[in-house]
């Protein structure tokens, strides 16, 4: 299963070749990656706090030479501390433009560095707003986010791109048929969250909230589809709330069939308080799931309260209390499934794909890449 990143840059490769352009995505070697067309994986090695994570080796001077005889137009860096910084050297010994993608609150973050968390996420702000300041253009996927990071120091320009979703593969299908193919009760109340079970997720108050919800709705069922760090811990959890029998844990899900779990679902529950834009939520928004979110930046663009779903504070009654109203209420699930399939249609990723065209041809000029 896929980060936000890993898919955000999965899904731009696609939309830009799409368009008719070639893509190289350069990428640290995960183990169990199988070889892609247009992907050169470069020695890494797993991080110790992180397995799923990779921490790529220093990229040698033979891949630097390679990768400067390729003559790429652009440089597009997806994080600011791993192959940024290679792709930030060649975009200047080639002159070629460097654009950046800030697709995370790195200070929040720092509870995977075992050193002190303040000193880390103060590092982490300073290195990350440095390393923005260095691209010709930094690209923020919500508006609260550019706000943020400008705040923060960076004055390079920033432009607003969210992250596109494949609207031909996030459709709303049968629930019941979703369900069976997925072998799951056709008539339970079912929430589902997707996303992997790391602390920043904030899995905790989801159950809590949960548990909640099941004091009402004792026959619900909660679905973590994903996997992560706090897997151990999450199920201690159920087990101290009392939810075991009712949250099952699916485990990591390939892409191409998390929609399935979408579709089978009557609400999508999301706790996150450290989103830059909240992928999942669009893309159950996509198949016509009501959502039910923490307000927090970065969900709240896509999240309108009332209209495509329900925000509620980080409060688990209050948020136990929003899943039952869409539970009871036909009407108002029905209403939010319409209004998050209408919202969902601005984030078709061939539209946001043509709008980083856009900016690459201001960069190069505005005959040196087509349409």
């Amino acid at each position: 299963m896929l980060g936000g990143v890993t898919r955000a840059v999965e899904t731009i490769r696609a939309s830009l070749e799409a368009l008719g352009h070639s893509v190289l995505v350069v990428a640290p070697r995960m183990a169990g990656a199988l070889p892609q067309p247009g992907v050169l994986r470069v020695p890494a090695v797993p991080a110790p706090t992180y397995p799923d994570f990779a921490l790529p080796l220093p990229v040698g001077p033979r891949l630097t030479r390679a990768l400067r005889a390729l003559d790429l137009d652009v440089f597009h860096a997806h994080h600011p501390f791993l192959l940024g910084g290679t792709a930030g050297r060649l975009a200047r010994s080639l002159g070629r433009p460097l654009v950046f993608t800030y697709h995370t609150l790195y200070d929040k973050y720092a509870h995977y560095v075992p050193l002190p968390r303040a000193a880390v996420a103060r590092q982490a702000l300073a290195w990350s707003t440095r390393f923005a300041n260095q691209a010709d253009v930094v690209i923020a996927p919500s508006e609260a986010l550019a706000e943020r990071i400008r705040s923060q120091g960076v004055a390079r320009p920033v432009e607003v791109v969210p992250t596109g979703i494949d609207l031909g593969w996030f459709q709303p299908g049968n629930r019941t048929d979703a369900r069976a193919a997925l072998g799951l009760a056709p008539d339970r109340p079912l929430l589902v969250y997707v996303g992997r079970l790391d602390r920043e997720k904030n899995l905790d108050f989801l159950l809590e909230a949960f548990a909640a919800v099941l004091r009402v709705r004792p026959d619900a069922e909660l679905l973590l589809v994903g996997r992560g760090t706090r897997e151990l811990s999450l199920r201690a959890t159920t087990a101290r709330l009392g939810v075991a029998h009712r949250v099952r844990f699916v485990g990591g899900v390939p892409p191409a069939d998390v929609v399935a779990f979408y579709q089978a679902a009557d609400v999508f529950v999301f706790a996150s308080t450290t989103e830059t834009q909240g992928l999942a939520v669009l893309e159950a928004m996509a198949v016509g799931r009501p959502v039910v979110a923490v307000r927090a930046s970065g969900v709240e663009e896509a999240v309108m309260d009332g209209v495509t779903g329900l925000l509620t504070a980080e409060d688990s009654s209050a948020f136990a209390a929003a899943v039952t109203e869409i539970l009871e209420d036909a009407g108002l699930a029905a209403k939010l499934a319409g209004g998050g399939r209408e919202v969902a249609r601005r984030f078709a990723a061939p539209v946001l794909a043509a709008r980083l065209v856009g900016i690459y041809r201001r960069l190069l000029g505005a005959d040196s890449v087509p349409d």
